[in-house]
């Protein structure tokens, strides 16, 4: 048969990746539920099985990253939830699904209702932590909600018996498990708050499954426990378990035994505790009658020191030493005036007029002395500066050329000296004055 030349034709390859395309486009990410078959755990990590029901069963692949976060361990024959995408393995051409995540089809459901109830909860502030109480440093009477044969009680007795077993046990019985364990523990929680014969309030069960613990996840427990008057401890299950009522309640423990050791105080640390103040009381009061001691003694010395005795004999000293200071003063003060006395009378025989007379004579002799030494000292030195001028002037006098030979000629009409020969007429009648004596002459001739 030959093919119409308009339609195309396909190869295997090209025809299981259209189809995977076409699948993973249709169909987003959906929930499945069923049961798991044919379960593989290679090496790799991943996880292989079918889903099946009554009619039909799918191929699925859990990759080892998401299979690192499940919660439980999948076995064949377990009903599961999961969460996945369809697809197609293009090598083998099979449909199968990818799933990324997977949990108990029974817990799935609860747990989804519990998260709904948990949110809508929450949005009224039932959960928020500024309504939270602080639980009392030693309570005076705790109270336990919880069922008088289960081994949670057991243990919650035997922390309180050795932590502090002087504080006295209200137990408030009830079923924790069963459709009528709900109404129950409302019941109970209600007395407990009526009542306020407790401090503190422990609401525990041991562990169990979802189903177990369900009673402690329903709304009217959880209302009733944040509207219960005193402070609620939560110890529900193991460690890993969670419930509404550890989120209503005002402080979660990990276990009913946790809870015990979080309401009451370990005794021996409190005999510890009590031990320590006690020797702090005994050595504040030591100190304190050391100082009353130190007091008393320091009162004593001061009644002591204001004696009235002893303040007499004090001003009895004092006044003698007053009484010596004041003869000794009088006694300086009469020697200072006599020496006083002694030198004015001095000063006054020094200023009599005899005296006086006698001095100024002295003085004056003294002054004449003086003057006469003066003089003598006044002429010498004139003497001597005459001397040194005559002998300058002697040095520089005329006289003392013409005693060389030279002669001072002048007119002998008009004294004129003359100086120059052209001064002169011949015939004049000159005067030569000579070392020795005076002469005349007439002037013969001139020469140049």
């Amino acid at each position: 048969m030959e093919k119409p030349a308009a339609e195309p034709v396909f190869t295997v390859s090209r025809l299981n990746r259209e189809a995977r395309l076409l699948l993973e486009q249709a169909f987003p990410a959906l929930w499945v539920t069923g049961e798991v078959s044919n379960l593989a755990r290679p090496a790799s990590g991943h996880l292989y099985f079918s889903l099946k029901d009554e009619q039909a069963q799918v191929r699925c692949a859990l990759f080892r990253g998401a299979a690192r976060t499940l919660r439980f361990r999948p076995e064949n024959g377990q009903q599961v939830l999961v969460r996945a995408r369809i697809g197609l393995y293009e090598p083998r051409g099979e449909y199968q699904l990818i799933v990324e995540h997977m949990e108990p089809a029974g817990d799935g459901l609860l747990l989804r209702r519990l998260e709904e109830l948990k949110q809508r909860l929450a949005a009224e502030g039932l959960f928020d932590p500024a309504r939270k109480r602080a639980l009392p440093p030693l309570p005076r009477r705790i109270g336990v909600v919880t069922s008088p044969s289960g081994a949670a009680l057991r243990d919650i007795l035997k922390v309180l018996r050795r932590r502090f077993p002087a504080v006295p046990v209200v137990i408030y019985p009830t079923q924790v498990q069963g459709g009528a364990a709900k109404g129950e523990i409302v019941a109970a929680i209600t007395t407990a708050g009526a009542r306020t014969e407790c401090d503190v309030l422990i609401i525990a069960r041991g562990g169990g499954s979802l189903e177990d613990l369900w009673s402690f996840n329903e709304e009217s427990v959880a209302r009733a426990i944040a509207a219960c008057p005193i402070p609620v401890v939560s110890g529900i299950g193991h460690e890993t378990d969670f419930t509404l009522a550890d989120l209503a309640a005002d402080l979660r423990a990990p276990t009913p035994s946790g809870a015990a050791e979080l309401v009451v105080p370990d005794c021996r640390e409190w005999l510890a505790r009590i031990r320590a103040l006690e020797r702090r009381v005994a050595m504040t009061l030591e100190r304190g009658l050391e100082r009353l001691a130190q007091r008393s003694d320091a009162v004593t010395r001061r009644l002591g020191r204001v004696h009235p005795g002893l303040v007499l004999r004090q001003h009895a000293q004092r006044l003698g030493e007053l009484g010596a200071r004041l003869a000794r003063g009088m006694q300086g003060a009469l020697s200072l005036r006599q020496l006083q006395g002694g030198h004015a009378r001095v000063r006054l025989r020094a200023a009599t007029p005899v005296a006086l007379l006698g001095r100024r004579r002295e003085q004056l002799g003294h002054q004449r002395l003086r003057l006469a030494a003066a003089l003598r000292l006044r002429l010498a030195a004139g003497g001597n500066r005459l001397a040194v001028a005559a002998a300058s002037l002697q040095a520089f006098s005329p006289l003392r050329t013409l005693e060389r030979g030279y002669a001072i000629v002048s007119d002998a009409a008009s004294g004129a000296v003359i100086h120059r020969a052209t001064d002169v007429a011949v015939g004049t009648v000159v005067r030569a004055r000579l070392a020795e004596g005076t002469i005349e002459a007439t002037v013969l001739e001139k020469l140049p």
